[in-house]
């Protein structure tokens, strides 16, 4: 899928009712020549989301901007692209990565977030298998930067992130109250139905209205739950990810987490 690909399922997808992220998929570049190409694709998806009226934001991996190269390379790439997002009402979010980048995406959002003209225009995401994460999200909270929360993709030592899934989902769970009950609006990003459920509930026992958070899913999985969410009045935000770096950006995933990609395969056929 390529740009141009992206966009037409853009389209298609809002008229469902459906709002969509767009990733150009790439992680660790090896030149700065690679990290400034790879940033031009997402201006270009700025202007193009800007001009189609399309209810779309990107999503951007800090390796693909340099981070592994110089923090301050993918610092400065990410704040152009921050400045291009809010120069068009439009919202960049800075994707989470293995838990050694952890510290230093939260310190870039948070200095990109904390200048005046970029409030509002930047998100991050957070991993609720880390230990680390309701602090993280805490702190994320008191200075009003939008959370995108996922379980977590990448396999991480026990001495970081919960070994057990029910440990993972409990924290889930609790991550996405305090998301909730903050006045930002904030994204949760899950197939399972038991935390979708868990989260229903508790925004109605505090009379959160649904317009007030969305749920996240990739495109193609459960299509079904995701018509249900919309047609019971929730956002729903669908992932999608496009480009040449789809094969080993898949691999990665599967040597890494096999039960994350077995479970996509179970999921994606579910209409």
């Amino acid at each position: 899928m390529e740009i141009e690909d992206a966009l037409r399922v853009a389209e298609s997808v809002n008229r469902q009712g459906i709002a969509v992220t767009l990733d150009s998929l790439g992680e660790s570049v090896t030149s700065k020549e690679e990290a400034e190409t790879a940033a031009q694709v997402y201006h270009r998806l700025l202007d193009a989301i800007a001009e189609r009226k399309l209810n779309a934001n990107i999503s951007v991996k800090l390796t693909q901007m340099g981070l592994g190269l110089s923090p301050e390379l993918a610092e400065a790439i990410a704040a152009s692209l921050a400045e291009h997002a809010a120069s068009l009402g439009s919202f960049l979010r800075i994707d989470m990565e293995d838990s050694p980048l952890t510290q230093v995406t939260l310190d870039i959002v948070r200095r990109l977030h904390a200048r005046p003209e970029l409030r509002g225009a930047v998100g991050i995401v957070i991993q609720a298998y880390l230990y680390r994460s309701q602090a993280d999200i805490e702190q994320l909270v008191a200075e009003g930067i939008r959370v995108r929360l996922c379980k977590g993709a990448y396999k991480e030592p026990p001495e970081v992130a919960y070994p057990r899934k029910v440990d993972v989902d409990e924290n889930y769970v609790k991550l996405s109250r305090i998301l909730l009950a903050s006045p930002e609006y904030h994204g949760l990003a899950t197939h399972d139905e038991a935390m979708i459920g868990a989260a229903k509930a508790f925004a109605a026992e505090r009379g959160i209205e649904p317009g007030r958070f969305e749920f996240q899913m990739l495109y193609g999985v459960r299509r079904d739950l995701r018509r249900k969410l919309i047609q019971e009045g929730y956002n729903v935000r669908v992932y999608v990810p496009f480009g040449h770096e789809w094969y080993p950006y898949f691999m990665r995933r599967l040597a890494e987490r096999p039960a994350n990609v077995l479970f996509l395969l179970k999921n994606f056929f579910r209409i």
